[in-house]
């Protein structure tokens, strides 16, 4: 294992087949509990890297994990984060949520915005010991959703 922080850099086309698989991974546990597939299984990932909206952390030369960040108009949106399970645990993840809210900062946001599904109960936990804190609960797109957002 290293102890290197992953080098974070913009995704490249290239990159596709272990983003998809990490989605794949990390997303699959869920769908039981929802009964469905959650969001981020659906989107289209080959156009979201061509838009240069994704982000991929590198571990030794491995795409370890995903980040999908949009403008919004008052905002930043953390459209997705995921880390492949051999990452978990490394500072992979904490490593892309500062990113991300850098990036915000760089791009002349003052709030970071994401959204997590409720019944990603483990998620409902972790983003308020980030600092972020619930904003609204509302279904959009099929999926009942809590947003939190975190001033940057």
């Amino acid at each position: 294992m290293t102890s290197r922080p992953p080098l974070i850099r913009r995704a490249h086309p290239a990159d596709l087949a272990a983003i998809e698989a990490i989605v794949e991974t990390a997303y699959s546990p869920y769908i039981p509990r929802m009964g469905q597939k959650p969001g981020p299984m659906l989107d289209d990932y080959a156009a979201l890297i061509a838009a240069g909206h994704v982000h991929v952390a590198d571990l030794d030369g491995q795409v370890a994990a995903l980040l999908v960040l949009l403008d919004q108009a008052d905002a930043l949106l953390l459209d997705n984060i995921a880390v492949s399970p051999a990452a978990q645990g490394r500072g992979v993840g904490r490593a892309l949520m500062a990113f991300a809210e850098a990036e915000a900062r760089a791009r002349g946001h003052n709030v970071i915005r994401l959204y997590t599904h409720v019944l990603m109960r483990e998620n409902l936990v972790l983003y308020p010991r980030l600092g972020y804190h619930e904003t609204a609960r509302i279904t959009e797109k099929g999926f009942d959703r809590v947003y939190f957002e975190k001033p940057v």
